[in-house]
């Protein structure tokens, strides 16, 4: 399938859903909810069977260029379910399915916002893990795709669903360590080196063409294909867009913020020499026109744990702190004690997966735990820091145009050269 064929079919695929997708209702589990499955990594892995388990939900496709993978993740639907799904290579073929309601998108990054749009251009509603973008020009067109054909989008910011989390929001909202100056979102993990691969020919198993998509051309080594592409730019936003993501989001609901004035970050890929570009040691700090500083750290070397975390978010107020790790376990010290306050305890438990596909079966974006707009920009904070460290300097940023101050070379890397026909469409509200 060519450029114009594919866009010819998502155009019609649009027109038809503008007429009846966006009045769909289920009545219940026996009206069934058809999603597809993009990418069956890590990600891809772990929500095949929550997808199986979900009431009402059926994996009616999967897709990955890797057939390997792809027939991996087959057998096991298939010895779940008693069923064989569809089996695609290509995602825009799953794009030019109408019985197909929802895709999630657990690709590679340089894959997301474009198989995000091409899924609501086709009337699919989306739940797409984090990052939601590559880029942050691409992340707003994204959301704007989400609201243009009025489609359903989760992010996979799954910690806005922890019980305990959604506590300690509600803390810190609250007032419970007064006026918040600063949080401190922090990525501590060992990254041992990926060593240095040969170019050679991909693997018979791998359609590689349609792994790259829309990065540029460029020969296969074995570094790439499934994990290390995290640490390349053409493909993957290093550790603060990887495991960042979660800790900056987390960070910016409780600072109640949006996108930041000015960011700097500052690091480098230290301890050893290895084949990839992204640096496995950063400090990004981003200020707000008030004052208030959201710092993200992500240490990829041996090192201590910071208040017992080593993993999560430090909130800083005018009457104590309040630190979190992933799981949600938080504690709240007020002013000078070096004693936690009582557990304050937790919030009810919800399945951000589930979530997504109740959302869709009531037609309410209002449902969403992670709106596609939230998870945008807290990885958009994300894409800040790694152009100000790409870069070396200081930048400010226009929180209301999305735009660097006086700077074309910052402004030039909000977004990126799409190799055809894998072009990002244009798209408004």
């Amino acid at each position: 399938m060519n450029r114009r064929e594919f866009l010819q079919t998502t155009t019609t695929a649009s027109a038809a859903y503008s007429l009846i997708g966006n009045s769909r209702a289920w009545a219940g589990a026996n009206d069934r909810i058809r999603v597809a499955i993009l990418g069956l990594g890590w990600r891809g892995g772990v929500l095949l069977p929550e997808a199986i388990k979900l009431p009402g939900v059926e994996v009616a496709a999967l897709c990955d260029p890797d057939r390997d993978r792809l027939q991996q993740a087959a057998d096991v639907l298939e010895k779940a379910t008693g069923k064989k799904a569809r089996l695609e290579t290509d995602m825009r073929r799953i794009m030019d399915d109408p019985s197909i309601d929802a895709v999630t998108v657990c690709t590679p990054n340089h894959w997301h916002a474009l198989a995000g749009i091409w899924a609501c251009q086709a009337g699919k509603h989306i739940y797409m893990e984090k990052p939601v973008s590559h880029n942050i020009s691409e992340g707003r067109k994204l959301v704007n795709a989400a609201r243009k054909y009025n489609r359903i989008a989760q992010g996979g910011t799954q910690r806005r669903s922890n019980g305990r989390i959604r506590k300690a929001m509600e803390l810190l909202h609250g007032g419970v360590i007064g006026d918040i100056y600063m949080a401190r979102a922090i990525v501590f993990g060992v990254r041992d080196s990926i060593g240095f691969k040969p170019v050679g020919p991909p693997p018979a198993n791998l359609e590689w063409n349609t792994w790259l998509g829309p990065a540029p051309e460029q020969p296969y080594h074995a570094n790439l294909v499934h994990y290390n592409w995290h640490w390349f730019w053409d493909f993957g936003c290093g550790e603060l867009g990887n495991n960042g993501s979660h800790q900056l989001d987390v960070a910016r609901w409780g600072l109640q913020k949006g996108l930041p004035s000015k960011v700097y970050s500052t690091g480098g890929r230290l301890g050893y020499k290895d084949q990839a570009q992204t640096p496995n040691t950063q400090i990004a700090t981003y200020d707000y026109p008030d004052g208030t500083m959201l710092v993200c750290e992500t240490r990829g070397l041996y090192t201590n744990a910071e208040g017992g975390v080593k993993w999560g978010v430090h909130f800083y107020g005018s009457k104590g702190y309040l630190s979190i790790d992933p799981k949600g376990m938080y504690q709240v010290f007020m002013g000078r004690s070096e004693k936690p306050e009582p557990d304050p305890g937790t919030l009810d438990e919800i399945d951000h997966y589930g979530n997504f596909f109740d959302a869709v079966r009531a037609g309410k974006r209002e449902m969403l735990r992670a709106d596609i707009e939230e998870t945008f920009l807290s990885n958009s904070i994300c894409h800040l820091g790694n152009i100000s460290y790409r870069l070396g300097r200081k930048l400010d940023f226009d929180a209301k145009t999305e735009r660097f101050v006086s700077d074309n070379e910052a402004n030039g890397m909000l977004t990126r050269k799409y190799r055809a026909p894998f072009v990002l469409p244009e798209v408004k509200v």
